[in-house]
């Protein structure tokens, strides 16, 4: 067991009540939404890094339950909240540098807000493109990469007295444990957009859209600077389709 691993295993129960089933706004008014929208018309889908399953049972649901969804995640508390909650996904434990699935089985692949725990990021990559069938379209999601990676941040100059976005050190990669809550650290990994799009294009695939969406209005609330954060992208979607079998 990994260090990460360890760690969604002791988060499990905070990361069901803090972000599922309406609790975070973000997810409840962009994140699933983006998923659907990208994903529609998909009928074997695999969501890379499941958790407690809230994508994939968006999916069915907005599916009206013609579709198939397959939930892969490493942790077992994880895995033990998604089939509570049943709603029709099948769960699978597994990793996404070893994906237990053959080639081309999946026309649709969704990896959000996963990607930054992984280690072995071309790994899962590979992986992700590798089941994706001709015609099929692989949805990721990550935190902004410039916007939001590691010194990155609203600054309240009182010195100077205006607001302004620091972008932090663009090209470092490298990961650190972030206090992401009181009692709750996780790892994220800070990498440039190339190191997510190019292994995803040598597999195969081509990048058919990118969309960086205005955060929501809900989630800013209490902002220092409403205007600055609006313009400032919190996520970043990422689109690709496979063109050319293996």
């Amino acid at each position: 067991m990994t260090e990460l691993d360890d760690a969604w295993e002791r988060n499990a129960k905070w990361w069901s009540e803090t972000f599922t089933n309406g609790a975070d706004i973000e997810y409840e008014l962009q994140i699933l939404p983006l998923v659907a929208e990208h994903l529609k018309g998909a009928r074997r889908v695999l969501d890379l890094g499941s958790g407690e399953g809230q994508v994939a049972r968006h999916l069915i649901e907005q599916a009206n339950g013609d579709c198939v969804v397959v939930g892969l995640e490493p942790s077992v508390a994880q895995l033990a909240n998604a089939k509570s909650r049943a709603g029709g996904p099948r769960y699978v434990r597994g990793v996404g540098e070893r994906l237990p699935f053959h080639d081309a089985c999946f026309d649709g692949v969704v990896c959000s807000l996963v990607i930054e725990h992984c280690a072995d990021v071309d790994a899962v990559l590979a992986e992700a493109a590798r089941v994706l069938c001709v015609g099929g379209r692989f949805v990721l999601i990550v935190n902004h990469p410039l916007f939001q990676g590691t010194g990155s941040g609203l600054i309240d100059d009182e010195i100077l007295g205006e607001h302004y976005w620091r972008v932090g050190p663009y090209l470092n990669e490298g990961s650190a444990l972030e206090q992401v809550d009181a009692d709750v650290q996780l790892r994220f990994a800070h990498r440039p957009l190339s190191r997510y799009v190019n292994p995803v294009t040598a597999a195969g695939c081509v990048l058919t859209y990118m969309e960086e969406p205005e955060p929501p209005p809900a989630f800013l609330q209490g902002s220092l600077d409403l205007e600055l954060e609006q313009a400032i992208p919190r996520l970043l979607l990422l689109r690709f389709e496979r063109v050319r079998p293996l």
